[in-house]
């Protein structure tokens, strides 16, 4: 997982080159995505802040994520079988995920094995190829050995 530190000034600028002010709300959501380098949950990202005693209501974060989401800052990844959606920052850029199926961990996986298969494929099908999304469900480490014990 790519862990990003921005700098206040950087974030600021990420906000205002996407249309958007830069308020202490939406710093500190983007601080807590880039300094942690995987994707979070709303409720996850407002125990955050709570605990660095950043007082915000749980629907401010997530009517801020939504809006950071409509604005590209950031990536909603909805997963199967869970009702919470998980956010990460976009500028890490396009990224698959494993996802553990126990715990519902997500770790990245830092490069696309589908590039090649996406540029045959348009090739072969004359198809318009926009994007895709991988995700690969299975057990992380920790889940396996427990469902050994």
């Amino acid at each position: 997982m790519m862990k990003q530190e921005l700098t206040f000034e950087k974030r600021g600028e990420i906000l205002k080159r996407s249309g958007l002010r830069h308020t202490k709300q939406r710093d500190h959501i983007m601080e807590a995505l880039t300094e942690t380098g995987t994707p979070l949950c709303a409720q996850t990202i407002y125990d955050m802040l709570k605990e660095n005693g950043m007082v915000m209501d749980l629907s401010t974060v997530y009517r801020t994520l939504d809006t950071l989401e409509s604005s590209g800052v950031v990536r909603k990844i909805v997963l199967e079988n869970d009702d919470s959606a998980h956010y990460e920052f976009a500028g890490n850029g396009h990224r698959h995920y494993l996802i553990c199926l126990l715990c519902k961990k997500i770790k990245s996986i830092e490069y696309c094995p589908l590039v090649s298969y996406e540029m045959s494929l348009s090739k072969e099908t004359d198809f318009v190829i926009e994007g895709h999304s991988l995700n690969i469900y299975g057990y992380c480490p920790e889940c396996s050995d427990k469902r050994r014990e």
